[in-house]
């Protein structure tokens, strides 16, 4: 297993990370015990670090995940987590609410303190709050040692200038903006480097765009994007090669990025991106892709706040 630096917070993370999303049951429902196993078939294999969040699955997801981890040595894994939006329990980026909840995920995660606390997709709110209040109260908990590392999330790239205009960061995590068909965070590379900000990649395959079933229907891209997209994965299909290869060893392979975080709840899946991690890449084929996605290529699609895209 590769392992990177993150920005200059001297944190190791392997190349490929998990994100656990899928133990909450975001995209179908799991078996949570399953969960559990993918977890530490991924620390066996080199993984180090996991990222969850409260809003997935309605806190279902930190508490299989601290299930999990549950008597491993805390350094063997950094963890990150979120703080601001919390599903059905509504969004709350207040100094307050951030400070209460912090604690109730780590007690439900099972750890005296965490690696990564980011503000959670903060494009559908007043990002001035987050500014004012929420990162400042993470500051405050990292000096009392209940974080190691302050960041962001949020898919609109616009609002990563926009908040390191106003403070500093140390860790940004941009999710669809690193995938095969869209490299848009790269433009932003120069400017979170120049700043020591560490970059966290995730969303490989595009939540669900590049694979053969192809994404949910909760997806926020629209249909002329959809449509291309399963165009590319046919066509990878036909050839008999899976097009979720070729979009995790894209994503994978870019130093830019400290690493990139696939979600599962399956040891298998793990299984298989730790085998696809350690072949090369299909440069021939990530070729033919990108020309079938030429029209939408690095085409976004908003979200949140209409003044945060």
């Amino acid at each position: 297993m590769e392992y990177r630096t993150l920005g200059n917070t001297g944190i190791r993370l392997s190349a490929l990370s998990m994100g656990a999303s899928s133990l909450g049951g975001v995209f179908h429902a799991v078996d949570q015990a399953e969960g559990i196993r993918a977890v530490h078939m991924a620390l066996d294999a080199g993984i180090n670090h996991f990222d969850v969040a409260p809003a997935y699955g309605a806190t279902v997801a930190e508490a299989v995940l601290g299930q999990a981890l549950r008597g491993v040595a805390r350094d063997r894994y950094v963890l990150s987590t979120k703080v601001g939006q919390y599903d059905k329990y509504g969004v709350d980026f207040s100094a307050a609410g951030v400070r209460a909840k912090l604690h109730e995920s780590m007690q439900r995660l099972g750890v005296e303190y965490v690696d990564i606390v980011y503000c959670h997709d903060i494009e559908y709110v007043d990002i001035d709050v987050v500014i004012n209040e929420t990162l400042p109260a993470l500051r405050q908990a990292q000096r009392e040692g209940l974080i190691r590392q302050v960041g962001i999330s949020g898919y609109p790239l616009a609002i990563y200038p926009r908040v390191l205009a106003a403070c500093d960061l140390d860790v940004v995590l941009s999710y669809c903006h690193l995938m095969l068909g869209n490299t848009r965070v790269l433009d932003l590379v120069p400017q979170l480097q120049a700043r020591g900000v560490g970059i966290i990649n995730a969303a490989p395959l595009g939540m669900g765009l590049l694979t053969r079933q192809g994404p949910p229907a909760w997806h926020p891209a629209p249909a002329h994007i959809r449509a291309r997209y399963a165009e590319a994965a046919a066509f990878c299909q036909a050839q008999g090669v899976d097009i979720a290869q070729l979009a995790i060893q894209y994503s994978v392979v870019h130093p830019q990025v400290a690493t990139t975080l696939v979600s599962t709840a399956s040891p298998a899946h793990v299984a298989v991106n730790l085998a696809w991690i350690d072949q090369p890449i299909d440069e021939q084929m990530v070729a033919q892709v990108l020309r079938i996605l030429a029209p939408v290529l690095d085409e976004s699609w908003q979200t949140g706040r209409s003044e945060n895209n």
